[in-house]
C-alpha cells in the first residue's frame, strides 16, 4: 500500500473574524466538508481578529497534531489589505515560530474561477 502524501498536511481556513457567533458557521462548515471528505485531514479555522484561534495558534495546534506542512486558504472574496498585507505578516510570524514547517499560502477564495462561476450560478438559479 502506498503511504498517503497528505498525512503530514495541515489545512488552515483563514477568515476575518466577527463578534457574531453565527458568522463563523460558513467557515466551520467548510472545515466540516474537508473532514467529511477526508476523515484523517488535519484542518483548523483561524481568524485575523476578534475570534480565536489566531493563525499562529491554529498552526501550532496543527503542528502539535503532526502536520509538517501547512496550507493556508484565505476565505476572502476580495484581495484587500488583509490578504495583501496583514496575512503575509502573519505567515512570517508562523514561519519564524516553526522554521522547519513548509507553509503554502493559497490565493484568496475569490481569486478562483471556480468560486466566481459558482456564485454566478447560484445568483442565476
Amino acid at each position: 500500500m502506498t503511504p498517503k502524501t497528505t498525512d503530514s498536511l495541515g489545512i488552515i481556513l483563514f477568515a476575518h473574524g466577527s463578534r457574531d457567533p453565527q458568522w463563523r458557521a460558513p467557515i466551520e462548515a467548510v472545515a466540516m466538508q474537508i473532514s467529511a471528505r477526508q476523515p484523517d485531514a488535519l484542518v483548523r479555522c483561524a481568524y485575523l481578529e476578534i475570534c480565536e484561534p489566531s493563525l499562529l495558534d491554529a498552526a501550532s495546534d496543527l503542528i502539535a497534531a503532526g502536520a509538517r506542512q501547512l496550507r493556508v486558504f484565505p476565505l476572502f472574496l476580495g484581495v484587500g489589505k488583509h490578504a495583501r498585507e496583514d496575512l503575509p505578516l502573519l505567515i512570517s510570524q508562523v514561519k519564524a515560530a516553526h522554521p522547519d514547517v513548509r507553509i503554502e499560502l493559497l490565493p484568496a477564495a475569490g481569486e478562483y474561477a471556480q468560486m466566481t462561476a459558482l456564485m454566478a450560478e447560484i445568483a442565476m438559479a
